[in-house]
């Protein structure tokens, strides 16, 4: 590495975070390359580790994304990991998840946080999130037929704008040895219920729009049964779930503004600025 500038690679760099986060990065001035099954800079697979090397030529730090709807993938992070290091990888930004080190034994959440905490041959940063106010304007958490379904017993969230997620991100990877061994959780500014997340975008779309506070095994029976998330992925469902139900779901705090110099952005304004994505209704799946 040494005469290389600085590069960062970026896992899931067409996802909702690393996407933001790749086009961040030059315009601060760090090179950045993405890196994904499709439509990246290097193909890249967890599955087909022929493919990692040369998404890590010539990079020295890492905005690590491990596989999505799984709960099993430490083994291949470690392999993945420890090839980084012998590429000249010096400083990884892990995005885990909110109470990450809380996580079910039977979820790899911690043992690659803990992984990483055991490395001194690199610096790192974690990152744990509320869950994102983007799931609302997507297809995790939609508005079908007027409704949004999730079970979350009235409990609260501080739902996070993944904008928001991806600027602290860039701040980690600007400057690893200013975050080394920092954890941070990103979290919107306000804790909210999902009837009141409805009730603004009901406001914002000119629609009515309700909260559906479904049973959770219901819930998550539908989704494994639908095909929308496979069987052991339950676990992660009934935990992140079952943390609102409990009120133990996120919980605002200063985490953003004290990395990025600015406030967390606000449901209301994240709801305003994509109105457009509620602005027809969606058919319900038949």
């Amino acid at each position: 590495m040494t005469g290389s500038p600085p590069t960062a690679l970026v896992l899931g760099g067409t996802g909702r975070t690393g996407s933001l986060v790749a086009r961040q990065l030059p315009e601060r001035g760090l090179s950045a390359r993405t890196a994904a099954r499709h439509g990246a800079d290097v193909r890249f697979d967890w599955d087909d580790p022929t493919t990692h090397p040369a998404a890590l030529a010539g990079v020295d730090r890492l905005y690590l994304v491990t596989p999505v709807l799984r709960i099993s993938y430490a083994d291949q992070v470690v392999a993945f990991l420890d090839l980084a290091v012998a590429a000249g990888v010096r400083h990884v930004t892990y995005l885990s998840t909110y109470g990450g080190q809380l996580a079910p034994p039977e979820v790899d959440i911690r043992a690659v946080e803990d992984d990483l905490a055991a490395r001194d041959t690199l610096t790192h940063a974690i990152l744990r999130p509320a869950w994102v106010m983007q799931n609302f304007s997507d297809a995790h958490l939609p508005v079908v037929d007027g409704v949004i379904t999730v079970p979350t017993g009235g409990g609260t969230e501080a739902f996070v704008d993944a904008a928001d997620i991806a600027a602290v991100a860039v701040e980690t990877l600007l400057a690893p040895e200013a975050h080394a061994g920092a954890e941070y959780a990103p979290t919107g500014p306000r804790a909210l219920t999902v009837a009141e997340v409805a009730d603004t975008i009901a406001a914002v779309s000119g629609r009515p729009v309700a909260h559906q506070d479904i049973d959770p095994e219901a819930w998550i029976g539908g989704a494994v049964a639908a095909g929308v998330v496979p069987a052991d992925y339950a676990v992660m469902l009934r935990w992140l779930t079952g943390a609102i139900v409990s009120g133990d779901g996120s919980t605002p705090n200063g985490d953003i503004e004290k990395v990025t110099g600015r406030p967390a952005t606000t449901f209301d304004e994240f709801a305003r600025r994509n109105a457009g994505a509620w602005a027809a209704p969606v058919p319900a799946v038949k």
